[in-house]
Formats: C-alpha cells, sequence, structure tokens
C-alpha cells in the first residue's frame, strides 16, 4: 500500500460512497419501475435491482476496507494502516452482476424461444472467463503478467460483444423506430463502458506514478460501474416501457 495525499485519498473516498448511493438509488427506482411497464419485461426490471444491490453490497465492503487500509499521518499524507485494502470484492461482484447483466439485456429483448436457446449459457461462461482470467493480471506485481492474463481476458470480452451486437442487430429490424433509437444507444452504452475496463485495467502499465494508477483503477471502476449497471438499467427500463407502448401491454394508468 502506498502513501497517499489527502486528495487523492478522498477522491476515492467519495467516488466510492458516490457509488454507493447510485446503485441503491437505481435499486429502489427499479423496482418501482416495475409496475410501470408490460409483464413480459417486467423480469428484466427485476434483474436490474438484483444486480445493483449486489453491486451495492459490493462497493460497501470496498468503502469500508479503503478506510481501514488507510489513516491520517502528519503532513495530511495517509499511510498504510497495515490492514490490506481488499479489491477483491469487485471481482466477486463482477462474477455475479456480470451475467445477470447479459441476461436482463435478453430478457427485455423478449427474443423467441429459439433464438434465446443457448444464448444464456454461452453467454454466461464467457463472462465468467472473461473476470477469471482478468484477475490474476490485476493482483500480479509485474506488468508482463498483467498484459498475458488482460489478452486472455480480452478474448471473451470480444466474443460477448459480438454476439451482443449481432443479437440487437437481428432485434432492432423488428421493433419501432422509438424501440430502435433506444437499441442503438445502449448498444453504445455497452461499447463504450465495457470498453473502458480493460483501459482502466493498462493504467499500471501506462508508466504513470503508483499512486495516481491506484487512484486511476479505483475511480475509473466505479464510475464504469455506475455507467454499466445503474445506467445501463435505466436504459433497459426505457426499453421496457417503449416496447410496452407498442405492443400495448403498459398497465392502465402509467401512460403518460
Amino acid at each position: 500500500m502506498l502513501e497517499l495525499s489527502s486528495g487523492q485519498y478522498f477522491t476515492v473516498y467519495n467516488v466510492l460512497s458516490f457509488t454507493i448511493a447510485s446503485m441503491f438509488g437505481a435499486f429502489i427506482f427499479f423496482l418501482g419501475a416495475r409496475s410501470q411497464v408490460g409483464e413480459k419485461y417486467r423480469p428484466a426490471l427485476l434483474i436490474s435491482a438484483v444486480v445493483v444491490a449486489i453491486a451495492g453490497y459490493h462497493y460497501f465492503r470496498i468503502f469500508d476496507s479503503w478506510t481501514h487500509a488507510y489513516a491520517l499521518a502528519d503532513g495530511g499524507i495517509y499511510k498504510a494502516t497495515g490492514a490490506v485494502f481488499n479489491d477483491a470484492y469487485r471481482y466477486v461482484d463482477w462474477l455475479l452482476t456480470v451475467p445477470l447483466l447479459l441476461i436482463e439485456l435478453v430478457a427485455v429483448l423478449a427474443l423467441a424461444k429459439s433464438d434465446r436457446e443457448g444464448l444464456f449459457g454461452k453467454l454466461a461462461i464467457a463472462a465468467f472467463l472473461m473476470i477469471a482470467l482478468g484477475y490474476p493480471g490485476e493482483i500480479a506485481s509485474d506488468m508482463t503478467t498483467r498484459a498475458i492474463w488482460g489478452a486472455l481476458s480480452t478474448v471473451p470480452f470480444v466474443y460477448i460483444l459480438y454476439i451482443l451486437w449481432g443479437k440487437l442487430g437481428k432485434a432492432m429490424d423488428a421493433q419501432t423506430p422509438q424501440v430502435r433509437v433506444l437499441l442503438r444507444n445502449i448498444r453504445l452504452l455497452l461499447i463504450a463502458t465495457w470498453g473502458f475496463y480493460p483501459i482502466t485495467y493498462m493504467l499500471p502499465m501506462f508508466g504513470i506514478p503508483p499512486q495516481s494508477s491506484v487512484v486511476g483503477i479505483q475511480v475509473g471502476y466505479a464510475i464504469s460501474d455506475v455507467l454499466a449497471k445503474a445506467f445501463y438499467g435505466v436504459m433497459i427500463y426505457w426499453i421496457a416501457r417503449a416496447k410496452s407502448e407498442a405492443d400495448g401491454s403498459l398497465p392502465a394508468g402509467s401512460a403518460h
């Protein structure tokens, strides 16, 4: 554990706090929003609620670990207390939430049974491999090992994006103009947010100071998780609502 300036310590502290609030706020929203969409789209919002609840719990544990890992010393410097900062909570979270995020998207698309068969299993296995292969590199002390495991993790990562891009492309053809716009936007969100994870992962390899690298990794992953879980879930809600309006399943009294 490195010595951090007050600004570096509190940057991570505040971003982790913001992430916890975002996740639990989104949890309340998704539970309430289920009654505003058609019945067949409600499982997607329930999954959204589960995803942010799991993430909120793990970020609470990360926040707690961070505050125990450092203590204020003379000169306004935060020094390591000897307690280990357990960043593995984030990987445990991803093992649970990333497959659910993929299922969430497939659920809101309400694909035909023939299109869904085997899709959940393929995506779940690829998600597990992506995260499991990335973790050894995350905790590695040398950049070569980090780069090797990062490259291996990228293979299932690209496979997931390829499958989702293709499935979303096919699903868009049969949707109303409003839903097509929303699906196009969520594809862009997937590329933007999921693409930011490997950039954050590679920060220590760019030759930046170790303290800045530690802060950058924590902030980068946290912001990415807010966008990829909470904001992604809000977009899932709007897709579900638009599809409910299009197929006439919007609950009575919930129309604008």
